[in-house]
Order: C-alpha cells, then sequence, then structure tokens
C-alpha cells in the first residue's frame, strides 16, 4: 500500500506513548477494549520497536488502523508480518494480515464508534473532520489496515 502522503506525528506523541508503555508494563488495567502495546522487529535494524496501538474487535476478529500515512510502525509490521501483542503481564504472538482497500472500507466505516479515542488523533492530523463513517471509509489505501490473527501454540 501506498505511503507516499507522509504525515508527522504530532511533537508529543513519542512521550505520551513511553507513559502508556510504562503504564502496561506495571499492569495497570487499560479496560477490556483499551490499548494494547504493539512489539515489532524493526524493518531495517531489526530492534524491536513497541507502539501503543488501540485494536478494534468486530465479529470476534481484532484489526488496527495504520495510524498516520507513511507511520514507521505501520510500515515495521508490514514487514515483518508479526508481532507480540502485551497487554499488562499478559503477551501475545499473532500473525498480521494487511487488508486490501475494498476490504479495509467497511471496517473504516466502524472505526468512529470502535474506536473512540482515535477519532479526535486523526482529526487532529487533518486526516477527517469527525466521527463521519464516510471520511473513514475514504481512508482506505492511504492508511493501512491489519488484522491479527493468533498464533496457535
Amino acid at each position: 500500500m501506498s505511503d507516499s502522503a507522509r504525515i508527522r506525528p504530532p511533537w508529543w506523541l513519542k512521550y505520551v506513548n513511553k507513559i502508556m508503555i510504562g503504564i502496561q508494563k506495571l499492569g495497570i488495567p487499560m479496560g477490556e477494549n483499551g490499548p494494547v502495546i504493539l512489539v515489532v522487529p524493526g524493518r531495517k535494524s531489526g530492534k524491536l520497536r513497541s507502539t501503543p496501538i488501540t485494536p478494534m474487535v468486530v465479529e470476534g476478529k481484532r484489526y488496527v488502523l495504520g495510524g498516520l500515512p507513511g507511520s514507521d510502525w505501520a510500515a515495521n509490521l508490514r514487514a515483518a508480518g508479526a508481532a507480540e501483542l502485551k497487554q499488562g503481564k499478559s503477551t501475545e504472538r499473532v500473525r498480521v494480515v494487511e487488508l486490501p482497500p475494498d476490504e479495509a472500507r467497511p471496517l473504516l466505516r466502524l472505526f468512529p464508534v470502535g474506536v473512540p479515542t482515535g477519532v479526535s488523533f486523526l482529526k487532529n492530523a487533518g486526516l477527517v473532520t469527525g466521527p463521519n463513517p464516510d471520511e473513514y471509509e475514504a481512508l482506505a489505501g492511504r492508511c493501512p489496515v491489519f488484522r491479527f490473527d493468533a498464533v496457535s501454540t
């Protein structure tokens, strides 16, 4: 998928992400549908990178909107094809499938309700004007959508 129109994250995001990762490491509950920590190797360095994300559950499957266009964590996830999801003290290995735009569109329409905390972030980034499902659907092909599939042990 194209990441040609990269949008720089706000200056404060790195600091907020560190706080969220710290809260998760302490095992402080963030709610059943709250954020998790995505751990994926960097596509160039191979070094493990951690990023807070909030998956959306639809019909028992977990999806995540790949953040801002051109985001490093989405590119790392795309390259790795697998990751770990950490929540508190538990860790789950997952396979990652990037959805084509046609499959992503109906899920993007559900995003404003499924992950309401993401609406203000995308609004502040200038990608949407509010929780309008049509605007989210229009992000298909610009912002990747990934599905997490559990890895059986």
